[in-house]
């Protein structure tokens, strides 16, 4: 959805790769490369990393989409929502995902733009500012729904709920 709304405003990757490189390099499909993205380079590339609540991440991208699982690196992609409930365990890493992002790396010659999906919709002029670009015309299209299992998603991923909540719409590291 946001990749859809900047392309009008240069080329636009969406990237599935687990741990970010520590010096930026191209794209290939979903993924980043070797390839090392020059410094002369740098300042025309922006890496954005959304995060949401995981519960909901689980539902609406997870939950009987085993490429979904496949798609972000899951050490073991077998593994699926009834064996996170059975073990209480993220087997599916969101933690390690989230923290491979949002944790600050002095060794990194480019920062991420963390963005909290959550507040994405009412607070996109913000965004579109620290971007540096124009209007996003995001629109909310999101429908109600019930999680199975929500009590003890939540009691697994509370330490992780809780950080991702303490975290400002927007932080850069």
């Amino acid at each position: 959805m946001l990749c859809a709304a900047l392309k009008k405003y240069g080329h636009v990757h969406h990237i599935h790769t687990r741990n970010p490189p520590v010096k930026l390099t191209r794209v290939s499909g979903e993924y980043y490369t070797t390839t090392p993205i020059t410094e002369d380079e740098l300042p025309q590339h922006v890496v954005i990393y959304i995060y949401k609540n995981p519960i909901k991440s689980l539902f609406s991208r997870f939950v009987g989409n085993p490429g979904g699982r496949k798609n972000i690196q899951v050490k073991d992609p077998k593994l699926d929502l009834d064996d996170v409930v059975r073990d209480r365990v993220d087997h599916l890493g969101f933690g390690e995902f989230f923290h491979n992002y949002t944790t600050p790396n002095q060794e990194r010659n480019y920062k991420i733009i963390c963005v909290k999906y959550e507040d994405i919709f009412e607070r996109q002029d913000e965004l579109a500012k620290v971007l540096g670009v124009g209007d996003l015309g995001l629109v909310k299209r999101e429908t109600p729904r019930t999680y199975r299992h929500e009590e003890v998603l939540r009691e697994i991923y509370k330490d992780l709920l809780e950080e991702m909540s303490a975290m400002d719409f927007i932080t850069v590291v």
